[in-house]
């Protein structure tokens, strides 16, 4: 049985190190898909658990060279707690190498402070062997897996300038004239030190929208038990728990209104910066803020149920998976470490015999390890996927994976559903007419058949009936037939609720009803019958209507200026898709669709050429959803429909689509900015060291400054502002 677990690892340095354990995750028969994200320092392994286990998985890790746990499902430590340490070395690296640096800013003037040799190496020595332990643990555990990193790039370049500096020292100890370079090998790893500093601290804010959802859950309840009220940790708080919530607390846990009325924020949860009013038998969301109420709550879903919990789950795992654009930076990154030691190695060897000067050739072979690091392209593409979607999750979008972020951007054609995606999705019953028996009768008839179904027109059959205290029938069973309608036997007669299409099944032509029908679809209304199918006669006939969303005309013109053609694909008839789709501007419509055929006419279009997003809310949209390039998901229609889709809505507000579009396009805009930036660094970089026309320790700089660049580029997609608001 496959089973998908998050792994947590400590160590990873570069994007070499996440090839290197991809490949050995890979290895592994019973592994069939692993996927390492070098920001958030976690993997997404795909595993047959009769082949392999998660211990042997951190096994394999381990022996890559890493240190692999299992998620505690803790909070992430505070940026301020978890950087202490390498504030502390900086400080300390910091103190040891200003001697060794300043002097040089004077000797242009003539003037010489260096200290003596000696002085030099008593200060460089700690700053090598013990500030810079870490990058030779790092490297001595890639040599051990046969591989390179970024450390040991950097502890060859600082290793050799150190090394050099200390053979001279050896050879003349009593020489104070004597070049050293034991400035260039101690700022390196001072600079390297700082520049991962800053790399964390950024990579910190990309992480802002887990940790800010983290935040959400508050930790303790109150709990209604036997006439009393008890705080209990929300761990131990149990399904059917009566929950006490005073006003401006933070609500604990999902669940259902049993008394009370307010308003609730659900902002960053949902996106929506106003607080929606509350009554009894409306369900609220854990996490979310109680307003001017007082609430008691009865819990309906706890852990990894609650809507909390999934929302995080989703993000995690969009941000943890690797867009297809990464492929090309692995591959890059599996031949890069041996190469930049290949090229620095021949830099040493071509200078000194060209030019006579070891010194030289040596500080230009040093010069070329430390400048080729291959962080930046290893943060290039998660950076920036991180930032996306963490701003996305924070407008009400849920990118479930990294692939549907980066197909986003390419879609050149938006097909809507039409009940709950363009319209309100709460039809109102606007007309019944009946031909037989009362109209009471024949609202218990309706209400009984609609009794358990979610559909929209049911659900307004079922307000009709509540307004009028109308009381149920007993039904000796009720079907659905996808498409058709639904039908159900009530006292041994056998009645069924459909649309128009029904009437031609069951071969019932009434040429009066069907003018009448047609009128009514003009207007733009959805058109439903009651049949006796016992009779085969047509016993009652109900209008809906659904008002337009506010926003959907706006979001079909945002569309158009980008260049995306849109098509209305629903199930209602051709008057009611013709009214919606000419008042919004819709380029292509078709009604009468069958839930299996709005799949296929997906399909067709992306035989056409069409990268193609669907956009809709029921079951029946679930295989166009799946079928599409991209599907997006309304978050007030129902769970099928965004298990199928790769982007969940999570508000009826049209003006996400095109939302989602535009981060898709901006975060796809700054993954190829930090790539191309990586590699120019590299590009331009490497061949100035081996040319001698960059230092050692300018080399060092240009390295840290190429990493904290990518991340603060991509730090600017928090600038992106959603217009769904």
């Amino acid at each position: 049985m496959n089973q998908h677990l998050s792994f947590d690892i400590k160590g990873m340095k570069c994007a070499s190190c996440v090839n290197r354990v991809e490949s050995a995750l890979k290895k592994n028969v019973g592994v069939h898909n692993a996927s390492v994200n070098l920001v958030m320092e976690k993997a997404q392994v795909e595993f047959d658990d009769k082949k392999t286990n998660s211990n042997q998985i951190i096994s394999l890790i381990q022996n890559a060279g890493y240190e692999a746990s299992l998620p505690t499902g803790q909070i992430n430590p505070s940026p301020k707690t978890s950087l202490k340490k390498e504030k502390i070395y900086i400080f300390i690296s910091t103190l040891l190498t200003l001697p060794l640096v300043l002097p040089m800013f004077f000797l242009p003037f003539g003037l010489h402070f260096m200290p003596s040799p000696w002085i030099q190496l008593l200060l460089a020595t700690p700053v090598q062997f013990f500030i810079g332990a870490s990058f030779y643990e790092s490297a001595w555990r890639a040599l051990k897996a046969k591989t390179g990193n970024m450390d040991l790039l950097v502890s060859l370049g600082t290793s050799a300038a150190f090394g050099l500096s200390l053979y001279l020292l050896m050879n003349n100890p009593h020489d104070h004239s004597l070049t050293l370079y034991f400035e260039s090998s101690s700022l390196i790893i001072t600079l390297v030190l700082l520049g991962k500093y800053f790399e964390a601290r950024a990579k910190k804010q990309t992480t802002e929208a887990i940790t800010a959802l983290q935040m959400l859950q508050p930790t303790m309840a109150l709990v209604q038990k036997d006439d009393q009220l008890i705080k209990v940790n929300i761990d131990n708080l149990k399904l059917f728990d009566l929950v006490m919530i005073k006003p401006g607390e933070k609500i604990p846990c999902d669940g259902k209104i049993i008394s009370g009325s307010t308003h609730v924020d659900e902002s960053l949860l949902t996106g929506e910066s106003i607080p929606r009013l509350k009554n009894e038998n409306d369900s609220v969301i854990g996490g979310s803020i109680n307003g001017e109420g007082f609430l008691k709550v009865q819990v309906t879903a706890l852990g990894k149920d609650s809507v909390l919990s999934k929302i995080i789950k989703m993000v995690e795992e969009a941000q943890t998976q690797k867009a297809p654009i990464q492929r090309l930076v692995d591959k890059v990154s599996a031949y890069f470490v041996p190469l930049i030691i290949l090229i620095a190695g021949l830099t040493l060897i071509l200078t000194g015999f060209l030019t006579s000067d070891w010194k030289i050739a040596l500080l230009n072979s040093v010069a070329v390890l430390v400048i080729a690091c291959p962080c930046a392209l290893g943060l290039a593409t998660p950076t920036s996927i991180m930032v996306g979607t963490g701003m996305a999750a924070k407008a009400g979008i849920l990118i479930k994976d990294a692939e549907a972020l980066e197909v986003a951007h390419k879609v050149s054609l938006v097909a809507f559903d039409k009940t709950g995606t363009l319209t309100e999705g709460k039809p109102t019953l606007s007309t019944l007419l009946v031909f037989d028996s009362t109209e009471n009768e024949i609202l218990k008839i309706l209400s009984t058949i609609q009794s358990g179904s979610e559909h929209p027109l049911a659900k307004a059959i079922m307000r009709e009936a509540e307004l009028k205290n109308i009381t149920q029938k007993n039904a000796s069973f009720i079907k659905s037939i996808p498409g058709k309608g639904v039908e159900a036997m009530i006292e041994n007669k056998n009645y069924m609720i459909g649309s128009q299409n029904i009437l031609h099944d069951l071969n019932i032509t009434e040429e009066k009803m069907m003018i009448e029908t047609h009128q009514k679809e003009k207007l733009g209304e959805t058109v439903s019958f009651l049949i006796d199918q016992n009779e085969k006669k047509i016993i009652a006939m109900m209008t809906f209507k659904d008002n337009i969303k506010r926003s959907a005309y706006e979001t079909i013109q945002k569309l158009k200026s980008l260049g995306i053609k849109t098509m209305l694909i629903t199930g209602d008839n051709e008057g009611s898709a013709q009214s919606v789709g000419q008042i919004l501007g819709i380029d292509f419509i078709r009604a009468n669709v069958m839930p299996n055929n709005k799949a296929q006419i997906i399909l067709e279009l992306k035989k056409k050429g069409e990268i193609v997003a669907m956009v809709g809310d029921g079951i029946n949209d679930a295989p166009a959803l799946a079928a599409s390039s991209v599907g997006f998901a309304m978050s007030t229609g129902t769970d099928e429909a965004m298990k199928s889709a790769g982007i969940t809505l999570m508000r009826g507000n049209p003006l996400l689509i095109f939302d989602a579009l535009s981060i898709s396009k901006k975060t796809y805009s700054k993954i190829k900015q930090n790539l191309f930036w990586a590699f120019i660094y590299n590009i331009l970089g490497v061949p100035l060291a081996a040319f001698g026309f960059l230092s050692p320790t300018l080399a060092g700089a240009a390295m840290a400054f190429s990493s904290v660049s990518v991340v603060i580029n991509s730090l600017l997609l928090k600038r992106w502002k959603s217009l769904g608001h």
